[in-house]
């Protein structure tokens, strides 16, 4: 099992920047890769980042490319969501997600595909 921890969910004006924390606990040497997700009120679940747990490898979302930095500290067992310049639409709830096994393309960016998961941060941004 693979416990996972979000924080530093916050209200924040448009423009301005947060940061996520995921904190892993458990078999995290099972780890293979760990994501970020988020979900806004009436929405589906939409994929953010994604990053490699050993090879340090990113992929984004493109309502994150050029905003949005994904990080990993292997001896903290924690993923980062550094996220700057904040738009309105960017509220949500975000979880951080955890898979314990290689991943085609295709399903990296798909939740399902994912074996563990967070209970969530909110993140609202105002206008």
């Amino acid at each position: 099992q693979v416990q996972l921890v979000e924080s530093g969910g916050a209200l924040v004006q448009a423009g301005g920047s947060l940061r996520l924390s995921c904190a892993a606990s458990g078999r995290t040497f099972s780890v293979y890769a760990m994501a970020w997700f988020r979900q806004a009120p009436g929405k589906e679940r939409d994929f953010v980042a994604r990053i490699n747990w050993s090879a340090g490898r990113t992929l984004y979302a493109d309502s994150a490319k050029g905003r949005f930095t994904i990080s990993r500290d292997s001896a903290q067992n924690s993923v980062y969501l550094q996220m700057n310049s904040l738009k309105p639409e960017d509220t949500a709830v975000y979880y951080c997600a955890a898979v314990l096994g290689p991943q085609s393309l295709s399903a990296m960016a798909n939740e399902s595909q994912y074996d563990y998961w967070g209970q969530g941060t909110q993140v609202t941004v105002s206008s």
